[in-house]
């Protein structure tokens, strides 16, 4: 970090961590701003006073780079390059305790659900009549619609609950505006973020209304794309697959993570599912949306995955065919059910096993790009990076899916943030080449 002069009172703001904290920091940033106090968001200029690291505590991976990023900034407050330092989010939630005594140099730590607190400390009040309104992290095109906060399922292995607490639904009408307020400052793709899409309304309507949502939202003018994130299998609602044969600026893409091929693991993890019916449920998803993208993520080495189960999981892998898949080695967390049993596998075990997935889904990915050559696709453009204009199509999603690539040349103008008609002429595992339809 470079010495220069510190400007006291402004707030750098650094998220850690998944999408739902990062719409923690945009609801943050924006009542900093409405107090009339300098705020920017992983700034590099190095001059803020003041520096607030928002953490995640999900898995160690991510709580080592919580701890670190604290560390770091510690650091540089000793050197008088920060004034003062604040920490929040689920890192924060979960070890506060601990974290008070061992990281002295922090000023104040706050919870999940401590915004208001977190405001005064930073000689902010809570501005009421500023909910709903974003001040986005993201590039304007795109934006997270955080639409419940929490957990009620009973996932052994999942400190979620612990962090963020019980499942609470944010109201129709409430995300309705949030989402006009986004749409008239340019934002043209709504990505719907929660623990559990799919348990969204049940606790204040007293019945699942995710596909209601849909429908509110998809009636916005000027909504291009909204795309649905973590859909829990066990009780999936089918009416939400109805909105995305009825509405065109629905995405024809579902994230739901299944975590496991083996029924025995199954068990284990709680997750009120069996294979059968999870087979079943991908199928029935499949037949009333044919052209679905199917995106899943699953863990490694969970405690008591035998290497019989392990082998389960990727002959699930190919029978499945998912477009995308993400894998994840096993975290032992305290405080979670799984936390009793025996972790006998070694981290390097765990990530080889991981490893094994990813090459069987490679292989996937490559022959589901390669099938799209000679396609054309709406495009919307994210980037300029390497020499070339990166997007992404229906079936992606940002930061964790497939780019679509265009050569930056001469003859080729993109605007970023804009949607263009592109034609695959070349892929790769995890990307597609195009060329600009005139």
């Amino acid at each position: 970090m470079k010495t220069k002069t510190l400007k006291k009172n402004k707030v750098n703001i650094i998220t850690l961590g998944c999408s739902k904290n990062l719409v923690d920091s945009e609801v943050i940033m924006t009542q900093l701003k409405g107090n009339n106090i300098e705020v920017e968001h992983e700034s590099t200029d190095d001059d803020s006073g003041i520096v607030l690291i928002n953490t995640c505590g999900f898995i160690d991976a991510a709580k080592q780079e919580s701890i670190d990023t604290i560390l770091r900034y510690a650091d540089a407050k000793r050197e008088g390059l920060v004034d003062k330092l604040y920490v929040s989010g689920c890192l924060s939630e979960r070890y506060k305790a601990d974290l008070v005594n061992e990281i002295p140099e922090v000023d104040a730590f706050f919870g999940t659900r401590d915004v208001p607190n977190l405001l005064r400390a930073l000689n902010a009040d809570y501005k009421k009549e500023l909910l709903g309104e974003r001040l986005l992290a993201t590039d304007h095109h795109y934006a997270y619609l955080k639409i419940a906060e929490g957990c009620d399922r009973p996932c052994s292995f999942c400190a979620i609950p612990i962090m963020r607490g019980k499942h609470i639904s944010k109201p129709i009408e409430e995300l309705v505006s949030e989402t006009k307020s986004l749409v008239v400052k340019g934002t043209k793709e709504i990505l719907l973020i929660a623990q559990d899409l799919t348990y969204y309304g049940l606790d204040i309507y007293k019945e699942r209304k995710l596909a209601d949502l849909m429908r509110a939202l998809s009636d916005i003018e000027g909504l291009e794309w909204i795309r649905l994130h973590y859909a829990y299998p066990s009780g999936f609602p089918m009416d939400v697959l109805d909105v995305m044969n009825e509405r065109d600026n629905v995405c024809n893409y579902l994230d739901i993570p299944l975590q496991t091929g083996s029924n025995n693991v199954l068990k284990l993890m709680r997750r009120g599912i069996t294979r059968e019916k999870t087979e079943e449920l991908v199928a029935a998803i499949r037949e009333k949306v044919p052209n679905i993208t199917l995106r899943t993520t699953l863990i490694a080495g969970h405690p008591g995955e035998t290497e019989e189960d392990h082998q389960e999981t990727i002959e699930f892998v190919r029978k499945m065919r998912f477009d995308r898949l993400g894998v994840f080695p096993y975290s032992h967390e305290d405080g979670t059910h799984s936390f009793t049993y025996e972790d006998k596998l070694t981290g390097e075990e765990k990530q080889a096993r991981a490893n094994e997935i990813m090459d069987v889904q490679e292989e996937i990915s490559r022959e589901i790009n390669e099938s799209k050559v000679g396609n054309r696709y709406k495009v919307l453009f994210d980037k300029i990076e390497g020499g070339y204009f990166v997007g992404r199509t229906e079936a992606d999603s940002p930061e964790v899916d497939n780019e679509v690539l265009v050569e930056v040349n001469d003859d080729t103008f993109i605007r970023i943030g804009d949607f263009a008609e592109v034609e695959i002429v070349d892929a790769s595992e995890f990307d597609l080449y195009g060329e600009l339809v005139k």
